[in-house]
């Protein structure tokens, strides 16, 4: 019994050893492997835009910085839209905190009478967590310095991931090729047979979900409009990327409409017309949009996409959260297409036809 618990001890250290430096070296890696990731899944989402304009008198250098150079683009526009937002709610913040004040007053009222916190113990507290002085005791200079650090951080990783899609796409068929030779002849064709399947389900998740995200925005952004909501555009768009958090994300969306719609500007009107656009909405993203558009091949259990956002916020932060569910989804298409890897894609899937 001895010699089988410490059959079994080594390969759970091992694994847990190696976990513990797998995971800290993403950490440290974040600056390199960040970027390179999201230009992986970008490229992916680009190939059949590739294949098509290939097909004409364009070569594969010049359909891959067409491609890369429309995304680029299209980026920029998403950019400007929602820092047009963001100017239109920083322009309305004084309008906006005068219209609050009430509302919160009354929200403290209501919390000091029905919970067992007093007025003294929330002054004590902020007393002991002073995070105004905190940040006047800080060097200005020191702030703006990390400020434009962090904007030059970005921008070059911005540019830096397009210039990883384009080689991406233009060497695709050398990557492939190279994956090949690691493998015996006669296990090849086997492979390339993967490959191809793989990277087509993986295509046809990302896009879907590319689309309904696009669509679902759209629907926010008509519902939450009528609905007279200021800055309905920049909330439309944050609920449905929230919606890749399934349940949680549904509910931090509302949230944020009922938090900049109803309690900056007061009328029960526009709270009915939250309410009832995210009802209508989920509604046909769950029964209609999800099946047609993403489909259930790729399909992943909400308690792994929940644990893959926890996880990719404590190594990567905002950027992890924002890639932890297109990974997760290429690598559940990997392993319900390659033999020896489905039991992990049947315990990461929702899919009833695996069986139970």
């Amino acid at each position: 019994m001895i010699k089988s618990h410490e059959k079994l001890l080594f390969p759970l250290v091992a694994i847990i050893i190696g976990s513990y430096f797998f995971f800290n070296g993403l950490v440290e890696a974040k600056a390199f492997l960040g970027p390179l990731v999201t230009a992986i899944i970008l490229a992916l989402l680009l190939i059949p835009l590739g294949n098509l304009l290939e097909r004409g008198p364009l070569n594969r250098s010049v359909a891959s910085l067409l491609s890369t150079i429309l995304l680029f683009i299209v980026s920029l526009g998403v950019f400007a839209l929602i820092s047009f937002q963001i100017k239109n709610f920083v322009d309305d913040w004084d309008k906006i905190t005068e219209t609050m004040k009430p509302k919160l007053e009354q929200l403290i009222t209501y919390f000091y009478e029905h919970t067992p916190v007093s007025e003294q113990d929330l002054q004590e507290y902020r007393e002991e967590n002073d995070l105004g002085s905190m940040m006047s005791s800080m060097d200005s200079g020191k702030r703006a310095f990390n400020f434009f650090n962090s904007v030059m951080s970005f921008m070059s990783n911005y540019l830096l991931t397009f210039i990883y899609i384009f080689f991406l796409l233009n060497y695709r068929s050398r990557l492939k090729k190279f994956i090949l030779k690691l493998f015996s002849d006669s296990r090849r064709e086997e492979v390339k047979q993967i490959i191809d399947e793989t990277a087509h389900i993986a295509q046809y998740y990302l896009r879907g979900k590319l689309i309904l995200i696009s669509l679902l925005s759209v629907f926010y952004s008509i519902g939450l409009g009528f609905s007279g909501v200021n800055n309905f555009i920049l909330i439309s768009i944050l609920a449905a990327f929230l919606t890749l958090i399934p349940f949680i994300g549904n509910i931090i969306g509302m949230g944020l409409a009922v938090f900049f719609g109803y309690l900056t500007q007061g009328e029960t009107g526009i709270l009915i017309g939250i309410l009832l656009t995210f009802t209508i909405v989920q509604f046909i993203e769950s029964y209609i949009l999800e099946p047609y558009i993403v489909g259930d091949k790729v399909d992943i259990h909400p308690f792994f996409v929940i644990l893959a956002i926890i996880l990719g916020n404590m190594v990567w932060g905002v950027m992890g959260m924002i890639l932890a569910i297109p990974v997760l989804g290429i690598l559940n298409v990997i392993f319900n297409n390659v033999s020896s890897l489905k039991p992990f894609g049947y315990l990461l899937s929702t899919d009833s036809k695996q069986g139970d």
